[in-house]
């Protein structure tokens, strides 16, 4: 089974170490990337930055977690190859992979109950890319932007 990479910052501390114990009991080989203690000063970016960049060297996959998903989320996008999206449910976890081949799961570790992160982890996990002409024409749309904007 492919590396999953996790890491967060302080707001996301807890609940990266509850996803990443309940990852390898269903088999995953779960990198965490930090940080290995809390820390109520460190910051979003650096580990937001430290999965992607695993991710992008792999073409893995990757979870991160922070307070409340949106800053981690818009520091992964800033990567080019990332393409990260906050899910807040089994459904919108689901979505994000059959629709959007998203390649970063970004999580709340405030918004999210521990349960839920575990299936909404599991589901973006398990669930594969349609490949739908609709879909891989909008990604590549999305790429095309990418490379006008990022180089």
């Amino acid at each position: 089974m492919d590396e999953i990479y996790i890491g967060s910052d302080h707001g996301g501390f807890e609940l990266k170490d509850r996803l990443r114990g309940f990852l390898k009991g269903k088999g995953y080989n779960v990198v965490d990337v930090g940080p290995y203690e809390y820390d109520k000063d460190d910051d979003y970016p650096d580990y937001a930055e430290k999965v992607c960049k695993k991710v992008l060297e792999t073409k893995g996959r990757g979870i991160i977690i922070c307070k409340h998903a949106h800053g981690i989320t818009i520091a992964a996008n800033k990567m080019r190859g990332i393409y990260a999206s906050p899910c807040w449910n089994e459904t919108s976890a689901r979505m994000a992979r059959v629709d959007n081949d998203t390649n970063v799961l970004c999580l709340s570790g405030v918004l999210t109950k521990p349960e839920e992160a575990e299936k909404i982890a599991d589901v973006w996990l398990s669930t594969p890319f349609s490949a739908e002409e609709r879909h891989v024409r909008r990604i590549g749309k999305v790429r095309d932007i990418e490379r006008r904007n990022f180089g």
